[in-house]
């Protein structure tokens, strides 16, 4: 069966591989498949990847079908709240959001 894995190595770093999967195939093997064809992921297997299917996370010994995109992503460095938090504790709360530029004349929030 005709398999993608799409490997989302870094910020704007996109690789694609084709694998033609045996019948019964997991996402496991999946990755066994990718660590051959792309060594680097072998050395980076310390790092958390989230296998996903069609953006869906999936556990690694679920049976892959026909045309599954199998999707390895990259751990999140830091908890996206917080990053946005972080942001608009720089920005200000006047300069930053839906409200920063108002009409000459306006009312308050509009």
């Amino acid at each position: 069966m005709n398999v993608l894995i799409v490997l989302g190595w870094g910020p704007r770093e996109i690789h694609q591989f084709e694998w033609m999967a045996p019948e019964g195939a997991t996402v496991h093997d999946s990755s066994l498949y990718l660590e051959h064809v792309f060594p680097l992921f072998k050395s980076q297997q310390s790092a958390h990847w989230q296998p996903a299917i069609w953006g869906k996370p999936v556990e690694p010994s679920r049976v892959l079908q026909e045309d599954d995109r199998i999707e390895w992503l990259r751990g999140l460095r830091v908890d996206p709240k917080v990053a946005r938090r972080e942001r608009f504790q720089k920005q200000g709360s006047r300069s930053a959001g839906l409200f920063a530029t108002k009409r000459p004349g306006a009312k308050a929030g509009y």
